[in-house]
């Protein structure tokens, strides 16, 4: 978890300790927190951005911090001047507490890339991660994702959504091997990445909409 002056700020201390830990950054440690950190744990900033800004020789927050607002401007458009903004800590969207979970999920990078076949164990162990969490929420989901990601950086998702939610871990378990079942990729490819997850979650006791009963598997 993380508890920070904003939701951008927050975002990084969440990701900082995880799984277990908690980051907590004050305001007048905002600035030397970030200047350190590499540029891409800039929410936003993926493999194709970081390569531009690496080109620029951006390696690091700090880094990005000594460009001015026109300069990002003209390279990125609007993204260089939200760039401008979070290399300072800034971000001016409203924080929304105690809004209802929308989504639980738990995800594992392997030291090396994995044939998909090789991923039973980890999936059986992110549903029992993922299970305990949304537990902790107290409403039910209605929607099993699985998620991959290839030694390519390829992501790629399944779902499926019904009208009887998971009702255990075992059970979410097997959903999400069923999906990794509809998979159709190459053989030959190779995973670094596998995540399971929860969505569409409604209160106990809250009867789906008539149109919902009989939602096929999606994805």
């Amino acid at each position: 978890a993380g508890v920070a002056p904003n939701k951008f700020l927050a975002k990084i201390a969440s990701d900082w300790n995880k799984p277990d830990g908690l980051c907590v950054i004050r305001p007048h440690q905002v600035q030397a927190f970030l200047t350190p950190l590499p540029v891409g744990r800039i929410p936003g900033v993926g493999r194709v951005m970081q390569g531009k800004l690496d080109a620029l020789g951006i390696a690091t927050v700090g880094d990005l911090r000594s460009w001015p607002l026109d300069e990002l401007q003209q390279r990125f458009g609007s993204f260089g001047a939200a760039l401008y903004r979070r290399a300072r800590g800034i971000d001016e969207r409203p924080v929304e507490p105690d809004q209802p979970v929308q989504s639980v999920s738990t995800e594992d990078t392997f030291a090396e890339d994995l044939p998909l076949e090789a991923l039973e164990p980890a999936i059986v162990q992110l549903a029992a991660r993922t299970w305990e969490a949304s537990r902790k929420t107290g409403r039910i989901a209605r929607t099993v994702v699985l998620k991959l990601k290839t030694a390519q950086f390829r992501s790629l998702t399944r779902s499926q959504t019904g009208a009887h939610p998971p009702a255990s871990a075992e059970a979410l378990a097997q959903i999400a091997l069923s999906l990794r079942a509809r998979v159709e990729l190459p053989a030959r490819t190779r995973y670094r990445l596998v995540g399971v997850g929860l969505s569409g979650f409604r209160e106990a006791g809250e009867e789906l909409p008539q149109g919902e009963l009989f939602d096929p598997a999606t994805g």
